[in-house]
């Protein structure tokens, strides 16, 4: 029933029932003024020429009706309707309001060829009818006036034309800016979900791999030396902590909605890089740290970027270079700064140079926060075995 409704008033407020009401009322006028005509007429009309009068008349302003769908159709139709109210002898004057109508739907509907063609040809149709009817009482002037009455028809229609075309690609391109917005929108969610993974990565592997190993080495020495499996359990303890406030801090990011983006990032910095060594010596690898240069503020970003580097190539050590020792090089520089995490494990089979990294999730997210700000990003064996993750990251963005 409700799409029955909403069809029914989708009919009754189209623009056919308006032209239909228009086509009507034009034929009831028009066979009234012709009805006058033949009453007055002296002499009488023969019936033949009558009926074939009130046959055009109708032929003249019911095809009104479609004038929207087929326009060049209708405007014929009027056309030569007239005309042959001209041949039989019959003045059409009263037919000419109604011929407006077609004629500024031509212009409204039509390309300008067209409707420049359509009205060329109701101007000759009415110096033909002009001329047929030389004989009947008709002033020269109101035939002027007529065809300058077309012509402010066909340039009303052009006018309303031409508004209707501006109005539909304004609409158009209305659409493909909500569009485009709508997928910059989608974007913006894919890439802050990028974003979160990545954090989330490097929160929770480093994390996860030190209480691997602490649970390890507990279960190894539970029965031989209790105390060792204690500090095991102790490491385990203070990792899964700490583990549980970033995870809390990147839960508060995704609940405050009104938060400034500057106060969203996760705080460490180069500057905890001894907490996080500290961490790192509990699950069993010893770290030796250097520093090259005077350390200096760093912007927020970088200075994330290369903590969450160091962090993630340490995870990276625990898990793959099995017993050994690594080394963490900071260099602080005018316009950058570097980092290089080294060990003399037995390495991993990964890419060297500048080229693409191996497909784990830590190494791209190491690849995309260098890329992020126009650096680079070396992984590979060391030169003397083991493994080596150098990075460089400018201090102002180089996007080259």
């Amino acid at each position: 029933m409700r799409r029955v409704a909403r069809r029914l008033r989708r009919l009754l407020g189209g623009p056919w029932l308006f032209d239909s009401g228009l086509a009507l009322v034009a034929a009831s006028l028009s066979t009234g003024l012709f009805a006058e005509l033949v009453d007055t007429a002296q002499p009488a009309l023969p019936r033949l020429l009558v009926v074939l009068g009130h046959t055009l008349v109708l032929l003249h302003t019911l095809p009104l009706a479609a004038r929207r769908r087929f326009p060049l159709a209708v405007l014929a139709t009027s056309v030569a309707s007239a005309l042959a109210f001209a041949v039989l002898g019959l003045p059409p004057f009263f037919l000419g309001p109604p011929i407006l109508v077609p004629v500024y739907t031509v212009a409204a509907y039509c390309g300008r060829r067209a409707s420049l063609a359509g009205l060329a040809a109701v101007e000759a149709a009415l110096a033909l009818a002009a001329v047929r009817l030389g004989r009947v009482e008709v002033e020269p002037v109101a035939w002027v006036q007529f065809a300058l009455i077309l012509g402010a028809a066909w340039l009303l229609g052009r006018f309303v034309g031409d508004r209707r075309v501006y109005a539909a690609k304004l609409e158009q391109r209305t659409a493909e800016l909500e569009q485009a917005r709508e997928e910059l929108a989608r974007r913006a969610v894919a890439e802050e979900r990028l974003r979160l993974a990545r954090e989330l990565h490097d929160v929770v592997a480093h994390s996860i791999s030190v209480i691997a190993v602490q649970s390890g080495v507990g279960a190894h020495v539970a029965n031989t030396q209790p105390k060792e499996a204690a500090k095991a359990l102790a490491a385990i303890e203070a990792t899964s902590r700490a583990a549980l406030t970033e995870l809390r801090r990147l839960l508060g990011v995704l609940r405050r909605e009104g938060e400034p983006q500057g106060s969203l990032a996760p705080v460490p910095g180069l500057a905890d890089l001894d907490s996080l060594l500290a961490e790192v010596a509990k699950a069993g690898l010893a770290v030796r740290l250097r520093v090259e240069g005077t350390p200096s503020p760093l912007p927020a970003g970088v200075d994330l970027s290369a903590y969450r580097i160091v962090q993630e190539a340490l995870t990276n050590v625990i898990k793959h270079a099995g017993p050994a020792r690594a080394q963490v090089v900071v260099g602080y520089h005018d316009q950058n700064v570097t980092v290089e995490v080294t060990d003399d494990g037995r390495g991993a089979a990964a890419p060297t140079g500048d080229g693409p990294v191996a497909t784990g999730h830590g190494l791209i997210g190491m690849r995309e926060r260098v890329a992020a700000f126009g650096g680079d990003l070396k992984v590979g064996p060391g030169p003397g075995g083991g493994f080596r993750v150098a990075a460089r990251l400018p201090l102002a963005a180089d996007r080259r």
